[in-house]
């Protein structure tokens, strides 16, 4: 690897899925202001509300992941059109 060509800050750091508490560490230059302990290291943490562990995408499961409310709000709006 060729020298000087990364910043300073890049560092591993852990990346956390907040639906299914699956964790993976990755080398970043992210910010973080909260930390986590792994294995007796302690290393950066960056929460995340989707990855490829939990997106239905990759998984293959229709899941919905709703943080707003915002399916039953469509629900309620324009319920199922197909009874009327």
């Amino acid at each position: 690897m060729k020298k000087e060509i990364h910043p300073s800050n890049y560092r591993p750091v852990v990346f956390k899925d907040m639906s299914n508490d699956e964790v993976f560490i990755s080398r970043s230059t992210i910010n973080t202001r909260e930390t986590i302990e792994i294995d007796g290291v302690t290393y950066p943490l960056v929460k995340l509300e989707i990855t490829s562990s939990s997106h239905p995408f990759y998984t293959g499961k229709q899941k919905l992941v709703d943080t707003a409310g915002r399916v039953d709000k469509f629900m309620s709006r324009y319920g199922d059109r197909k009874k009327k």
